[in-house]
This record gives structure tokens, C-alpha cells and sequence, in this order.
């Protein structure tokens, strides 16, 4: 739990974003919101969106509205705070579960159209993200609902592609039942989390107090042959994804540990390369092996397989390694992805987990990802649907049921972050890890029986800078190693802050000193290495200046962490849409180079700079302005000043040619009088 701050105000103007009333939110609790942002001093406006309201429609509303008034200080969404809705199973008569048959998208599908239809309207106002039950505190919370951590899966992805946008997830427990004085409490503290006094991106809060999300150190035992003897499984053990690379490891796993029979089930089944030779493989150890075609989404088909268990080897086990890797940029996410991704991953578990409950299950193992603990950039779907499976192994352990929940790193080899994922998370500091490392690590984990937890080998020296290039995180803050390395990053940059800024003037005045071809070429030198710093590029040739950032691998997040470079290089205050703006090396060159020919100070430029910067000004002054002949004339008096004390027969002449000169002629009469050919 945090400590306790006092509330603070709330000025200026804050959106209120919620579902229209006609499609059944609570509109009660949405109004008792925003009584409690206006007791801190907000001016309320409340915008109410519709089911299906579509990104470009969103967009226009939004622009619309702040055009219209004061710039918001902030936006609040209620869009994914719970529903009245009817589950399917407890209407049919099947036993309620928290865990409904279908998680619903369309929650998803809304947060993520309000990120984007933000962004298409430029409002940079920070968004924070109400939710109900996405996260639990403690003993005394109920277990987190997965419906709602989906968006926190999606948050941490927002806080990486637009830190510049993004205020944070708030969790909130229902205000129609609490007492005033508790409702009073919960209200001052979600001020000063939204007035951003603690730095706090991912809280809870609740009557007791407010919590902060944080990583800690699980106390895994380093015995693995002991983990190893603390769980050995007899009959049946069913993987999804069974034929795919972590599902063949998982099965030859099993079979060592005591499985009498498998059943793997994967889209292809045994039509799938080198499953014959696995069954094979496996029966020669002894273990029967049956390879079958399923859609582990499919509810029936899934419950035949589980109906041809014979019961001499019951199911006593399940491994949930299906899954479909995402990697989509959050301006790039449509509705049909998010549906794809849902469904592999977190609808086959919640199938899985409704249909094996009543099996003498001794293990319940799901394969999730770190992307769902901390996010990564171009994975919002994939992060929900893991936050998700995460939710579900609480809910499983809750209701007394076995669950274990690894958010995995990246594996060495084939994988779910093998080939360019792999290469994007090993360059932020995430390496493979060999399969064996992470089989001993799923062992000690069952072993343990530990509900969730993330195995990865992470180079903290390398992947904190990255993480915390935008904005602090303090989600780390109880690592040792992290906090290591933040403590380095930020002496590093202490000691060099005196130099950096000497370096940087140096830099601006050499490139505003060069002649335009020269300046534009070191420029254009000076984006390419950026660009291949952040790509992990070992040389700027690699780097073609007229290729589109997107082709090469951007995402919003390396697009954000090169605006970042190149604005510390030259002092310039860049935007987050440098890259979209600017779509290739050679786009981006040519804006900083025109950038800095204007804003360099004056006083600092050589005279031939200056005039090339009077040049470009004039030329902007159109025909018709009214102020051009003020303009030529005391171009004229500065020329005759200039002139080098000429006889008085030779004064007249060029007097007389100023005066007759066209505004064409006496740009020809500076540059030749100056010097300047």
C-alpha cells in the first residue's frame, strides 16, 4: 500500500468518457464520478459513446468539442467499467462462474478506438482508464476479473506507444454501495492519483487505502530435481498447441515425469510436420500419444476429445501453449485482430477451464507472456489476452482449483518470439532464453506450486533505460537490479548533463555555419545513425534514407525513442508523430535541417547564414502584403549604408540603381554587393 497523500485539485477542464446511458451503463455510478471530479475543482464535460461508434466518427467528435472549449487537463474513461449482462452458462442452468463461456471484446475494442480516435484528433491531454476488479490488493479482495484485465494488458502497451498521452489505470471498487465517508475517502485519493502527485501509473484504489502495482522477486526454490519430485503427474495430460515447438517440449516433459498418456490437440493435428514421428517417439518411452485436430475454442469438439479419456487413465493435467503472437501497433489494431488474438489465447483457456472442472485435474498450467506483466510496444492485443490468462489462474485458485500462470521471455529457437520479435525484445534487453532454462523453470513452478509468475532472462542494464526512457515506472522499483541500473542511468546522465548541453550548442552551430548542400548532408548523417541506433543497426549505411520507417520495423515505440534521440542531439522540441509526419530518414533530415536554420539564434550565425535565412524569410512575403514596399525600402537604405564611402558621382549611380532596381534586381544587387554568389 502507498502512503496516504492528501487530495489534490483538480483544475481545468476533464473529459468524462463513458458508454451513452441508452446502452446500459449504470449512468448512477458514471454521475457519482464526476460529482467526485468536481469536489476537486474539475470542470466536467461528459461525452457518451455509443456502441459501435467508429474511430474516424470519434475522432471528429473530439475535435469538435475541443475546439470548441479550453484544452482538457485530462481525460477520465469509464468505458470499461462492468456492465449488467446475462451469462449464457448461469442462464442455461450450468454452475455460475466468474470465468464467463465468452469474454467479451467489445470493451476492448472500445478503449482502444478512444486511444486512437485521441490521437487523430491531436488532444495530448493524459488518458487514465477507470476499471472495477481488474486487479486484486489482497486476501480480502475477490480475485481479479478477467474481462477487466484485459485492460490492463492493453494499458501497459498504451503507457509504451504514447507516453506522451497516457496518464495511467486506476481500479476502483463499486461507489453505489459504499458509505459516504468511504465514498469521500476513495474520491480524494483517485484526485491525487489523477492530479499525478505519486508518480503512480497502475493503483488500486480502495477504502483501506491505495495500492501501487509492483514486480517482486518470486521466492523460487533453486532445487530442481526436489521441485521436480514435489509434482509427478499419472494418466491423462491434455496440451493445446501440442504440435507446435513449445508444445512438443512441453509433451517430451511429461512424458518424463511420469504422464501414462497425451493428448495433443493443435489446429492441424496429426496432419502437422513431425507429428507422427513424435507419437512414435513418445511410445517408444512408453507414454500413448493421441494427436488430434481441435479448435480449442470450439466447445463441443473440445468436449468430445475430453469424453474419449478413457477412464482408466483419467485427465489429471492441462497445458495451455496455444496462442497467437500480435504484432500490431496500437494506430494499427482493428477490431478483427483483437478478436483473433482473444480468441486463441485467452477464449481456449476459459473453455478449457469451464470444461476440466470436474476432472481430477492436479495441474492447470497456461502459457502466458511478459507482455502482459509490463507490456511491449506493438503487442496491445496479445498483452490483454495474457493479463487475461493471468485473471483466470486467480479465478481457478479462488475457487479451489489447481492454476499456475508463467508469463514467459523470450525462448531461444522456434517460439512465440523467435525470428523479428525475438530480435525487438533482445534489443531492448530481453534475451532468449535455451528451452532448457525454461523447462527447469516450469518445473520449479508446478513444483511450487506457484499460481502467476514471469520467467525471464532480462539484462536490466540494457532493458531499464528503454523502459523508462518516456516516463518512471515504478512498477520496478522494488527489483534490486532494476533499481541498479535506473540509479546508473540516471548518474550517467547527471555526469554528462554539463557536456551534453556544450556538445549539443556545438553541434547547432557547426550545422547552422555550413552551406545549405553541406549542413543538409550532415544532417541527413546525423538522422541515419539515430535511426540505426534504435533498429540495433551496427552502421548508418545500413540505413536507406529513402525507405518509410514502417517497412524498416517502426513501431510507436522505437518512433518515440528515435524523437527522443534526435531532440536531445539538437535541442529541438520534436513531436511523438515525427516518424508519421516524416515518413523516411530523408523527410525527417530535411524538417530538422529547416528547423534549424530557424531557430538557431541569429547572433550565433556566420553573415552568410543570415542572409540565407533573410532570403528564405523574404521569399515568404506575398505579393499583395502590404507591408512589401515598407519591407524593399528599408532593404534599400541598409544597401546604401553598406556601400564603401563611393564618390559622390558613383553614390548617385548606385542610389539611382537601388531605387530603379525590381525586387528581382536587387536580390541579384545584395548577392553580388555581399559576396554572395
Amino acid at each position: 500500500m502507498l502512503e496516504r497523500a492528501a487530495s489534490a485539485p483538480l483544475p481545468g477542464t476533464w473529459l468524462l468518457v463513458d458508454v451513452d446511458p441508452a446502452a446500459g451503463q449504470p449512468a448512477v455510478e458514471a454521475a457519482r464520478i464526476e460529482e467526485l471530479l468536481v469536489q476537486g475543482g474539475a470542470q466536467v464535460m461528459r461525452i457518451g459513446i455509443e456502441p459501435g461508434l467508429g474511430r474516424v466518427a470519434l475522432a471528429t467528435r473530439l475535435r469538435r468539442l475541443v475546439e470548441a472549449e479550453p484544452s482538457p487537463a485530462g481525460i477520465v474513461s469509464l468505458l470499461g467499467l462492468p456492465r449488467p449482462t446475462v451469462d449464457p452458462a448461469t442462464a442455461s442452468g450450468d454452475l455460475a462462474d466468474p470465468v464467463p463461456p465468452t469474454l467479451p471484446v467489445s470493451d476492448l475494442v472500445s478503449a482502444v478506438t478512444l486511444v486512437q480516435a485521441l490521437g487523430d484528433a491531436a488532444v495530448t491531454a493524459p488518458l487514465w482508464c477507470l476499471t472495477r476488479g481488474a486487479v486484486s490488493t489482497r486476501d480480502d479482495d475477490p480475485p481479479a476479473d478477467p474481462t477487466q484485465a484485459m485492460l490492463w494488458g492493453l494499458g501497459r502497451v498504451v503507457a509504451l506507444e504514447h507516453p506522451e498521452r497516457w496518464g495511467g489505470l486506476v481500479d476502483l471498487p463499486s461507489l453505489l454501495g459504499l458509505s459516504e465517508a468511504d465514498a469521500a475517502r476513495i474520491g480524494s485519493r483517485l484526485r491525487g492519483v489523477l492530479a499525478g502527485e505519486s508518480g503512480e501509473d497502475q493503483v488500486a484504489v480502495r477504502p483501506a487505502g491505495v495500492f501501487g502495482r509492483r514486480l517482486v522477486r518470486a521466492p523460487l526454490g533453486t532445487d530442481v530435481a526436489r521441485a521436480a519430485e514435489c509434482w509427478r503427474t499419472r494418466g491423462t495430460v491434455l496440451v493445446t498447441g501440442g504440435t507446435g515447438a513449445l508444445g512438443v517440449r512441453v509433451a517430451r516433459w511429461l512424458a518424463s515425469r511420469g504422464a501414462e498418456r497425451l493428448v495433443l490437440i493443435s489446429r492441424r493435428g496429426p496432419a502437422a510436420p513431425g507429428a507422427a514421428e513424435l507419437v512414435a517417439e513418445l511410445a517408444a518411452v512408453g507414454v500413448e500419444t493421441v494427436v488430434v485436430a481441435c479448435d480449442v475454442t470450439d466447445r463441443d469438439a473440445l468436449r468430445e476429445v475430453l469424453d474419449d479419456i478413457p477412464p482408466t487413465t483419467p485427465l489429471t493435467g492441462v497445458v495451455h501453449t496455444a496462442g497467437v503472437l500480435d504484432d500490431t501497433a496500437l494506430t494499427d489494431l482493428s477490431e478483427s485482430r483483437i478478436a483473433e488474438v482473444l480468441r486463441a489465447k485467452t477464449q481456449g483457456l476459459a473453455t478449457l477451464h469451464q470444461l476440466t472442472r470436474h476432472h481430477p485435474i492436479t495441474a492447470f498450467v497456461s502459457f502466458s507472456s511478459i507482455s502482459g506483466v509490463w507490456g511491449s510496444g506493438s503487442q496491445g492485443a496479445y498483452a490483454a489476452a495474457n493479463a487475461a490468462a493471468d485473471a483466470i489462474a486467480e479465478q481457478r485458485r479462488a475457487a479451489g482449483l489447481p492454476s499456475t500462470s508463467i508469463a514467459w521471455g523470450a525462448w531461444a529457437g522456434s517460439g512465440m518470439a523467435s525470428g523479428e520479435a525475438g530480435d525487438y525484445l533482445r534489443r531492448r534487453g530481453v534475451l532468449p532464453m535455451s528451452p532448457e532454462e525454461a523447462m527447469a523453470a516450469l518445473e520449479a513452478s508446478v513444483g511450487n506450486d506457484d499460481m502467476a509468475i514471469a520467467v525471464a532472462d532480462v539484462d536490466w542494464a540494457n532493458f531499464v533505460p528503454s523502459f523508462t526512457l518516456h516516463r518512471p515506472q515504478p512498477l520496478l522499483s522494488e527489483l534490486p537490479e532494476a533499481q541498479q541500473a535506473v540509479n546508473s542511468t540516471a548518474s550517467t546522465a547527471s555526469a554528462a548533463a554539463d557536456g551534453d548541453g556544450d556538445e549539443r550548442d556545438d553541434l547547432v552551430r557547426q550545422l547552422t555555419a555550413m552551406p545549405p548542400g553541406e549542413r543538409a548532408r550532415a544532417v541527413l548523417d546525423l538522422v541515419r545513425s539515430e535511426v540505426a541506433s534504435v533498429l540495433g543497426f551496427t552502421s548508418a549505411d545500413q540505413v536507406d534514407p529513402d525507405a518509410a520507417f514502417q517497412s524498416v520495423g517502426f513501431d510507436s515505440l522505437i518512433a518515440v525513442e528515435l524523437r527522443n534521440n534526435l531532440s536531445r542531439s539538437t535541442g529541438l522540441p520534436l513531436p511523438p508523430t515525427l516518424v508519421f509526419d516524416h515518413p523516411t530518414p530523408a523527410s525527417v533530415a530535411e524538417h530538422l535541417g529547416t528547423r534549424l536554420s530557424a531557430e538557431a539564434p541569429t547572433a550565433d550565425l556566420p553573415i552568410s547564414a543570415q542572409l540565407d535565412r533573410l532570403e528564405a524569410a523574404l521569399a515568404k512575403v506575398d505579393a499583395r502584403d502590404t507591408s512589401r514596399s515598407q519591407i524593399t525600402t528599408r532593404l534599400r537604405g541598409l544597401l546604401l549604408k553598406w556601400t564603401d564611402e563611393p564618390s559622390p558621382a558613383a553614390e548617385a549611380t548606385v542610389d539611382d540603381e537601388i531605387e530603379s532596381a525590381s525586387d528581382e534586381a536587387l536580390f541579384e544587387f545584395i548577392r553580388g554587393r555581399l559576396g554572395r554568389n
